[in-house]
């Protein structure tokens, strides 16, 4: 068994001042305040998931002449319960985007009154909690705590946090999962657009009890130096009711854990970011990069296309000792902007970074099956229980390493057991139709949804045997080859917007953003060197099974075989953003 070198804790290094712990933090505002004349107003903003119970009480220890609590002016929560249910409905898992701003949140007259009070009074006044700097638009002092969305589904999980103005944390994840996704995270996001520009401290409260505060200024200098070089997110691991134990071992992970199904190594919106400060790692959103440096970033071309998101996902789904994903099938675009008010869908790919001898991908329906039937066929399984003959209906492929099996939106599959699947997606990741789940129960003991009816409207019926195979199925060609060197092009397929070129090489490759961002995946060698041939950013170490960013602004880069790596066949496959020329 190969020693894993996976870095689980990626970091850009920047130079400033960290503070860690209460004490440190409170004695830094102290100072601060204590180097102002007159009255002063701070605010202090939050995302959602932060511990507001802890936060208050710490900041309540300086002492100010008045805190406000934000909480306090916004509508009642059965009023916003009224506000947001149609977009969230009863579904379990699905709901509608909203285009909500705090205003909508907060009772105008209460807030009219704080604001007047604000005017006229005098020492030290904090006013806390979320739409703090909504409700105070040009403060002494702007300090953000921050929370990554990973933080806060493992909060939603142990029922420790409530959404915006309503009291839920009793409710199961996958409500609170809604909330934020369609509601929360956005209004959430639109104000920290704002407010990073101008922000004088950036806290993380990741670690409870023990935060930790940058400067803005560091913050904002650690953004600049990640969009000009090389970069990892901080991977996340999930198990799941099929996971495997491949992870375990490539990514040196807890053996104590029955399984691993999932890793999140490329998801801006849902991924950390650390910088490291003074030694010590701090922790950001991703989504703080995509939103600060969006062009540097993603590009001219990309931005225009999908303004300030990130459009490319990387993920690992491991069934390695494990069993099948679930039968699914993704909405086509009409019906994800149609239904969910997303604008671009859920195509994706499967990449074999491993399998077993005996892997196999379930992908498209078989020659001259008859829809009517499938579907009658997956309700009885459903109202019944009766096991569903999923291969009289659908394709079971023979699986093996570095296969590439393409998913465009409306394609019924699922990886079979015996597969380390490199799911190349784009980025929206929870519209998931799932139709056949083999009779199993989640990990909380529970059946997991099953979407039969969203997934009947919207699988693609003409998808059948000759069609996948001659059009999904290992569609490579080559593109170019040098000294020591030669790029395929492994898909996506034209229906789909990203582009995926896969390069074997034992020797210096070059490579050019051509002005997009493009994420890669090192699926061959230990360890592998990522260079500038102008000297624009510092060498760039990565290693087998990591996913990395190289940002649209750096242009010309290099890649070549390292370290234990030297003088052997390596490989990397890499997703972009297509356009025609």
């Amino acid at each position: 068994m190969r020693k894993s070198n996976y870095d689980k804790m990626p970091a850009t290094v920047v130079d400033g001042t960290l503070w860690k712990g209460w004490e440190s933090i409170r004695k830094r505002l102290a100072e601060i305040h204590a180097e102002t004349n007159g009255s002063q107003v701070w605010v202090v903003e939050c995302y959602q998931g932060v511990h507001h119970e802890e936060l208050m009480r710490e900041l309540q220890a300086l002492a100010p002449d008045r805190f406000i609590n934000t909480r306090d002016l916004f509508k009642s929560a059965e009023d916003i319960e009224a506000m947001t249910y149609p977009y969230l409905t009863d579904d379990r898992l699905f709901g509608r985007r909203a285009h909500f701003s705090y205003t909508d949140f907060l009772d105008e007259e209460k807030v009219n009154a704080c604001r007047e009070s604000l005017r006229d009074g005098k020492g030290w006044t904090i006013v806390y909690g979320h739409a703090a700097a909504e409700i105070v638009s040009a403060p002494d002092k702007l300090i953000y705590a921050d929370m990554a969305r990973w933080e806060i589904q493992m909060r939603s999980r142990r029922k420790e946090v409530n959404g915006l103005g309503v009291e839920n944390r009793e409710e199961a994840p996958s409500y609170h999962y809604k909330r934020g996704y369609f509601i929360d995270w956005i209004v959430c996001d639109n104000l920290k657009k704002k407010v990073l520009p101008k922000v004088d401290y950036w806290l993380d409260t990741h670690i409870v009890r023990t935060p930790k505060m940058i400067s803005g200024e560091t913050l904002k200098e650690g953004l600049e130096k990640t969009a000009h070089t090389p970069f990892r997110v901080v991977p996340f691991f999930d198990p799941a009711p099929w996971g495997g134990q491949w992870m375990k071992e490539v990514c040196d992970l807890n053996k104590k854990q029955d399984n691993f199904g999932w890793c999140f190594d490329c998801v801006p919106e849902e991924n950390s970011l650390y910088l490291k400060v003074a030694g010590e790692l701090f922790e950001i959103p991703s989504n703080d990069l995509v939103f600060y440096k969006t062009r540097d970033l993603l590009g001219g071309p990309v931005e225009a296309r999908f303004g300030q998101d990130f459009p490319i996902r990387f993920d690992f789904l491991d069934t390695m000792g494990g069993g099948n994903l679930s039968l699914q099938v993704h909405p086509v675009t009409q019906y994800i902007r149609d239904t969910f008010g997303i604008y671009y869908t859920q195509d994706e790919s499967y990449y074999l970074l491993d399998a077993e001898e005996d892997a196999t991908v379930y992908l498209g329906l078989k020659t001259g099956v008859n829809p009517d039937e499938m579907i009658a066929a997956l309700n009885e399984s459903q109202q019944t229980g009766k096991p569903f003959d999923t291969e009289k209906y659908v394709n079971k492929w023979p699986a093996k390493r570095h296969d590439h099996y393409l998913i465009p939106a409306g394609t019924v599959h699922c990886s079979g057991a015996g597969a380390m699947v490199l799911e190349i997606s784009a980025t929206p990741s929870i519209f998931t139709f799932k139709l056949w789940d083999w009779g199993r129960l989640g990990l909380d003991g529970l059946p997991r949804p099953i979407n039969i009816g969203h997934g009947s409207k919207v699988i693609q019926w003409e998808r059948q045997t000759e069609f996948v195979r001659h059009n999904l199925i290992n569609q490579v060609e080559m593109i170019a080859e040098g000294d020591g060197w030669r790029e395929e092009r492994t898909g996506l397929h034209e229906n789909e917007f990203i582009e995926t070129r896969r390069h074997w090489f034992t020797d210096i490759v070059p490579h050019n953003t051509n002005g997009g961002v493009q994420v890669l995946n090192v699926i061959k060698g230990d360890e592998l060197i990522v260079e500038s041939p102008t000297g624009a950013f510092e060498p760039f170490i990565v290693h087998y099974a990591e996913t990395f960013i190289i940002p649209a602004c750096v242009g010309e880069y290099t890649i070549r075989p390292y370290g234990s790596s030297v003088g052997k066949y390596c490989g990397t496959i890499k997703a972009y953003v297509r356009f025609r020329q």
